[in-house]
């Protein structure tokens, strides 16, 4: 049988893609260069995709890794995903007109870190080591008062030297359920532990995770749309195998689709294709990658939503006309 004949369903995860946070931060980009003209610089990529950066780009952005790749008369966005204390001050000190695009729930996560360390408690962040976002969260207190915990078993080997006096917090991009087990053993060992009352997990990598386990089990193949450094994209590609679909993976755009490990061991009858997208892969990419299987299959879209989200955050002020 051809390959454009086989029948192919698609499941498609909803909630997925844009949330909230990046919805605002590219926003923002946008509405700078429409204030102060072009170019606007961006240090680090706004949010975690190359599609979106390079539509940026060809607005008028410039992204750069440090702020002293920025002139003293243009202004600087920061990214989505939070900055250390020493960066806007930096800003500051040079005078630099700055824009701050850090998620409204990333700078929820900073003010708890500050609040526990202002009432002397020692602050462990669950997370992932080299990550702008943990870089960020860190870099709100001095060096050295952020114990970062990667996973349970480095939260089973924590050595602290006041154990009654300790709280954590976490990347809001994290698995839910690796999290989970690492509050488990870390509430286990410090029963007097601070803790936020709901998870810092951010609604939105949640949601898009409880989509997924919700077709993962259906599923033959299942492709999560996003790029290899954005943290919940390749939660999902984690989460997908976790639960029921091994074969899962990560791509970029349609173009890096590789149709041969879709056909593989291809049995008579219907193959099921689970679609995801991470929070910083627009909807576009979804539909791009659709496209390109309905040129190559018979293809039947069911969409399968798990809950709905109505979540929206402001602009800063210094945007709104």
């Amino acid at each position: 049988m051809p390959a454009s004949n086989k029948p192919l369903t698609i499941l498609l995860a909803s909630p997925r893609g844009f949330c909230a946070g990046v919805d605002r931060a590219i926003q923002i980009v946008e509405r700078a260069i429409e204030c102060y003209g072009r170019p606007v610089y961006v240090r680090h990529e706004i949010v975690h995709n190359r599609f979106v950066v390079e539509n940026l780009e060809a607005k008028g952005a410039i992204f750069v890794d440090e702020l002293d790749e920025v002139p003293d008369d243009r202004p600087v966005v920061f990214s989505a995903h939070g900055v250390p204390k020493a960066v806007p001050a930096e800003a500051g000190r040079r005078n630099l007109l700055y824009v701050d695009a850090t998620c409204p729930l990333v700078s929820k996560v900073h003010r708890e870190a500050e609040r526990h360390h202002e009432s002397g408690r020692r602050v462990v962040l669950i997370g992932h080591a080299g990550h702008p976002e943990v870089i960020g969260t860190m870099g709100q207190l001095p060096a050295g008062a952020v114990l970062l915990v990667e996973n349970v078993s480095q939260a089973e080997a924590l050595e602290v030297s006041d154990p009654g006096n300790l709280a954590y917090a976490t990347q809001t991009t994290l698995s839910v359920d690796d999290t989970t087990g690492i509050v488990g053993a870390l509430r286990r060992r410090f029963p007097s532990i601070q803790g936020p009352k709901m998870e810092d997990i951010c609604y939105a990598t949640t949601n898009r995770q409880a989509a997924v386990k919700a077709i993962a089990g259906r599923c033959d193949a299942l492709v999560v749309i996003g790029a290899p450094n954005s943290s919940n994209s390749m939660r999902l590609v984690e989460v997908a195998a976790n639960y029921g679909c091994t074969r899962s993976r990560l791509v970029q755009r349609a173009v890096d689709m590789d149709w041969d490990w879709l056909d593989v061991d291809w049995h008579e009858g219907a193959r099921r294709l689970g679609i995801t997208a991470g929070a910083s892969a627009p909807e576009l990419l979804v539909d791009e990658l659709i496209e390109a299987c309905r040129a190559r299959y018979d293809v039947t879209v069911e969409e399968v939503r798990t809950t709905e989200e109505s979540v929206v955050f402001k602009l800063p002020r210094q945007l709104v006309a």
